[in-house]
């Protein structure tokens, strides 16, 4: 399979609510790399790398999130895979 490597800029109630930890926990359930980050503007940034439909399968369980968190947007851009990283964590 192909890797291919996803930035996710997540808008809402994101920050606060265990949604780092929780689309760590999805990330590592699926076999990604890479981390997630809360952003100075309260956004969150996922950067994840693994086989097309296992990203996919991760952007759907990001638009809901956590039970406590409120997604607003989530604006995908497609990056080239670097192979940088081991695992997936939070930053």
């Amino acid at each position: 399979m192909q890797t291919k490597r996803w930035q996710l800029l997540i808008s809402g109630r994101v920050q606060g609510v265990y949604y780092r930890a929780s689309t760590e926990k999805k990330a590592s359930s699926l076999g990604l790399t890479g981390y997630a980050r809360n952003l100075p503007d309260g956004r969150v940034e996922v950067v994840a790398e693994g086989p097309e439909d296992r990203l996919d399968e991760l952007k759907t369980w990001c638009a809901d999130g956590p039970p406590d968190a409120r997604v607003d947007s989530i604006d995908l851009t497609p990056e080239i895979p670097t192979g940088e990283f081991s695992d997936f964590r939070v930053r």
